[in-house]
């Protein structure tokens, strides 16, 4: 179990999460990331995967793809109107076959149940959106997901609801104490009678903002005794940019992550995930995000990979592994490494050449020393398992830069999948781009 909730602590936690409601500005400098951890990358990084969505032939192309990437977690949604749209009549034989298939690939997996079912939900009888509300009896949702759970007891982790903190999943408002009711009900019920599994809080949406109640959903948790439940904490990290908004001309991310990952670690909390983030490729009608392209989400997906390798995160789900059809929105429908006929899009052969230039597993490495160094440098360094030195890195004002203590390295583009060697006895010198690269030396 996590350390009780206590005075000063919590104190100290929730003051610090405060902070990420107003904006704030920085001075630009360059940002050289130091990693908390050793990395293993079939641990560390996971996709989101609609597998449901899918004819159980079309899931098993996805997968087989995936696990060309070396990887071996995804997060699954389940819809409790959908695999229970009648009291005590599940949807087995839709769910069967892919559990199976999972068991059968040695995939790891989280899946979340969402949605409240017709005969349980809170919403008003001509709601065009009653999955939307939540559940009228917590300790009935509790039983459904302990049903699930023993059923399928190759599943590793549960997770209990999605983003919460929205309105548009938690009607007609966002409820903390609703939703730890929810929460503490189910947490409490998944130790109990089917003991073995991670318990996952609802990923919140961005750092958990409730835009109509106003605060930190997460700050509302911990006060009302989040760290006694032992759950892995989720919440996703969406924003404009790789590196987070705009406001007041600073870039938020980083401060952001490790302002609120601080104060859920000082608060006791020992697994924190995040279980969505990613950009769209689609190319309209806008829909929030930016239009950015398929060669912008490629871009985007590493260059934020890279930064949330080296922060305080145990592990991370893209969103997602495929593109979806006509039932999802323009924007949502292009998330996906994958197309929607499981063809790899740029996303998911930049990725794979990222994959294969970092091997399996890395170290916290040690910069290097560098020269002409642009005010918006982001670097991370690490050594490879074969003990050679890999620093990641971009500039979006672009130039030259001099690393004086390295005469010879290799330097790989994963946009473009090519690379070039450099020698310089005084030196290599080489172009910063906008874009991700890598050097290996």
């Amino acid at each position: 179990m996590n350390s009780p909730r206590s005075g000063s602590r919590l104190v100290r936690a929730i003051s610090t999460m405060l902070l990420l409601i107003s904006p704030c500005s920085t001075i630009a400098a360059p940002v050289h990331l130091t990693p908390e951890r050793d990395l293993v990358w079939k641990d560390f990084l996971g996709v989101n995967a609609h597998f449901l969505w899918f004819p159980k032939s079309d899931y098993q192309t996805q997968i087989l793809r995936y696990k060309e990437l070396g990887l071996e977690w995804v997060r699954v949604d389940l819809h409790w109107d959908t695999i229970e749209p009648k009291k005590g009549q599940y949807k087995w034989k839709l769910i069967d076959p892919l559990i199976n298939l999972l068991d059968d690939q040695q995939l790891h997996s989280v899946f979340y149940l969402v949605g409240s079912a017709p005969f349980a939900t809170t919403a008003p009888e001509d709601s065009a959106t009653p999955d939307q509300y939540p559940p009228s009896d917590p300790q009935l949702f509790a039983n459904r997901m302990v049903t699930l759970a023993k059923r399928y007891p190759g599943i590793d982790a549960w997770q209990v609801w999605n983003e919460p903190n929205l309105p548009s999943f938690w009607r007609p408002q966002e409820d903390p104490a609703g939703y730890w009711q929810l929460l503490n009900t189910t947490a409490r019920a998944l130790h109990a009678r089917a003991p073995g599994r991670d318990v996952v809080t609802g990923g919140m949406a961005y750092y958990s903002q409730m835009p109509v109640v106003g605060g930190l959903m997460l700050q509302s948790l911990l006060e009302m005794g989040l760290p006694e439940l032992d759950t892995v904490v989720a919440y996703h990290p969406y924003s404009e940019l790789p590196e987070g908004e705009l406001p007041s001309g600073s870039l938020d991310m980083l401060p952001a992550v490790k302002q609120i990952n601080s104060a859920l670690r000082s608060s006791g909390i020992e697994q924190i995930w995040a279980t969505e983030w990613g950009w769209s490729s689609y190319d309209g009608p806008k829909e929030l995000q930016a239009i950015i392209g398929e060669d912008g989400q490629a871009d985007y997906t590493l260059r934020r990979l890279v930064l949330m390798s080296a922060l305080d995160f145990d592990r991370v789900f893209l969103f997602a592994l495929s593109d979806l059809d006509e039932r999802a929105s323009a924007r949502d429908q292009h998330y996906g490494l994958l197309d929607i006929d499981g063809e790899p899009k740029p996303v998911y052969t930049a990725l794979k050449y990222f994959l294969d230039v970092t091997g399996p597993n890395l170290h916290p490495g040690t910069p290097p020393v560098i020269i002409n160094t642009p005010d918006d440098l982001y670097s991370v360094t690490w050594t490879r398992k074969d003990g050679k030195q890999l620093m990641l890195f971009w500039s979006d004002s672009g130039g030259r830069i001099t690393l004086p203590n390295i005469q010879e390295a290799v330097l790989h583009n994963p946009m473009t999948q090519t690379h070039q060697t450099l020698i310089d006895r005084d030196g290599i010198q080489l172009p910063t781009l906008s874009s991700l690269q890598m050097l290996v030396w």
